[in-house]
Formats: C-alpha cells, sequence, structure tokens
C-alpha cells in the first residue's frame, strides 16, 4: 500500500497546493475587492496603503495565486508563510495564547501549510515543473558532451 501511495504523492501534494493557493488567493481578493463577503465579512475593503492590512492583501491575493499556478512555488509559499507567522503572532496571539481563543488558526493552518511547501515544491500540475521541463530540455545537450563525475 505505501508504494501505491508513494506513485500519487506529486499528485496529491499539486491538489493541496492548488487547494490552498486558492483559499489563501480568496482572502486577498474579499479584502482588496470587497468579493466573496469582502474585509472580515463585512462586504468592504481594506483602505489601500494601509498597514499591515493592504499589504497582507496583497501577498494574499499575488502569493496565494503564484501558488495556485504552481509558479515560484517555493518563494511565494516561503513569503506567504512569513506573513502568516507576522498576523499570528502580532495580531491574533496578543488577545490569547491558543489559537482556539484568539481567533489565529486560520493564520497558523495557512503559515505552516506553506511552509510544508517551502520544503516539498509545487508537486503535479505546476507551472514550475513545465518550465523546469522545458529548460532541462534546452540544457540536455551541454550535459550529454559534458564528463560526469561518479
Amino acid at each position: 500500500m505505501t508504494d501505491r501511495l508513494d506513485t500519487i504523492r506529486p499528485y496529491v501534494l499539486g491538489l493541496f497546493r492548488i487547494v490552498v493557493g486558492l483559499l489563501f488567493a480568496c482572502h486577498g481578493a474579499a479584502s482588496l475587492f470587497g468579493v466573496l463577503g469582502g474585509a472580515a465579512g463585512t462586504g468592504g475593503t481594506v483602505d489601500a496603503g494601509t498597514w499591515p492590512g493592504w499589504y497582507a492583501a496583497v501577498i494574499q491575493l499575488v502569493g496565494g495565486s503564484l501558488v495556485l499556478l504552481g509558479l515560484g512555488t517555493r518563494v511565494a509559499a516561503l513569503i506567504a508563510s512569513g506573513s502568516m507567522a507576522y498576523a499570528y503572532f502580532k495580531v491574533h496571539q496578543p488577545g490569547a495564547l491558543w489559537p482556539m481563543e484568539n481567533g489565529g488558526e486560520a493564520s497558523a493552518m495557512f503559515c505552516w501549510a506553506f511552509l510544508l511547501l517551502v520544503f516539498t515544491g509545487s508537486g503535479a500540475f505546476g507551472l514550475d515543473r513545465v518550465l523546469d521541463r522545458r529548460t532541462a530540455g534546452q540544457r540536455r545537450p551541454a550535459e550529454e558532451t559534458t564528463p560526469a563525475v561518479v
């Protein structure tokens, strides 16, 4: 059973990346454009340039979109993870110690989900893999002429 699960790991990881990226991008779109219930569910938007809300929303929309597409996944996930760590420790944690008490469950989950993607990469279905294949094909003739050291 383990061998079967190992063979589908890249596909499940790709689906995980897509879902996490989509959900994160939706948070940013809600805050910036007032869609999907808007900022804090009030239907409004975050004022442009306000710290930290507007910048967090931009990171959510751009970072979530990049992760969703699997383009620059590791870098986008690192920035997104850091922004969620900041959100948790600066916004939620001062209210109470535990995420259940301070409303920081989403920030904590996004932080750890993106940190996982930093180390695993995009998995299947990502543009990173397509671009890697394309550039690997261009480099291949040079690699074949260079002797390999084993």
